[in-house]
């Protein structure tokens, strides 16, 4: 009589996975020839080599900063996003005029969003931020940075990391916002020592005022320094472009 044992199945062997490494974009090591684009044109705007309002042909600025005209136009679309660019329809692209309400603008909504940190900071029990903001203000005259550039940087992350202070991630989004925006003008405040000295003293007393949990002190100083900033600014951005027109 035949068997009616069933014969047994073997179980098939598992396979192994194959991993997929995904790289974000704009988590490269190695920057793009659009992010190497970008950057130059960004600095031709900001060193007013482009001037605002002035029409850019896209041949003559491939060859001016080597690129091809694909990541030339991501490089351009990426400006335009950061309010830096505007294409103009049937007429192309050009650089954005420098609207002074809406920079007027963007510093008040600035300054609301960092009075809001500093009061958030004054009152909260944990502010790591202040430690590390100590660090880089609060230092003798002789240890202060001297190099425009630099402080400026320092200056950006400051502002930075009292929003980042707040908690509230929607308003360091905002804020990092306004901050690529203004850089055009913002930078300005600090191509005279009188207005880096200034800026370290500023900053040294808003961080006292916080520290010491004085919160409408903090608030009022805060709004008195990007107030003066503003200013600063204004004067020095016209005085730069009334110099580029006339040497055109």
């Amino acid at each position: 009589m035949p068997s009616t044992t069933r014969p047994r199945k073997t179980a098939p062997r598992p396979t192994r996975a194959a991993t997929v490494v995904r790289v974000a974009p704009g988590l490269s090591s190695e920057p793009t020839l659009a992010d190497q684009a970008h950057a130059r044109i960004k600095q031709m705007v900001v060193d007013f080599a482009l001037m605002p309002g002035e029409r850019i042909s896209e041949s003559e600025l491939a060859q001016r900063v080597q690129v091809s005209r694909t990541p030339l136009r991501a490089a351009l679309q990426r400006l335009a996003r950061e309010g830096l660019l505007q294409l103009v329809p049937k007429l192309g692209w050009q650089v954005a005029p420098l609207d002074f309400d809406v920079m007027d603008e963007l510093y008040d909504l600035r300054v609301l969003i960092e009075c809001d940190a500093a009061r958030h900071l004054a009152e909260h029990e944990e502010r790591p931020e202040l430690r590390q903001l100590a660090d880089v203000w609060l230092v003798p005259a002789a240890e202060r940075q001297r190099d425009g550039a630099q402080v400026g940087a320092l200056d950006e992350q400051f502002h930075a990391l009292l929003v980042q202070g707040s908690g509230n991630r929607e308003m360091v989004r905002v804020h990092q916002e306004i901050t690529e925006r203004i850089r055009i003008i913002r930078r300005l405040d600090f191509t005279k020592p009188a207005r880096i000295d200034a800026t370290y003293d500023e900053h040294a007393r808003i961080l006292r005022a916080i520290t010491r949990r004085r919160a409408d002190e903090a608030q009022r100083l805060l709004r008195a320094h990007i107030a003066q900033s503003k200013l600063e600014v204004r004067h020095i951005t016209l005085d730069m472009l009334y110099r580029a027109r006339r040497s055109a």
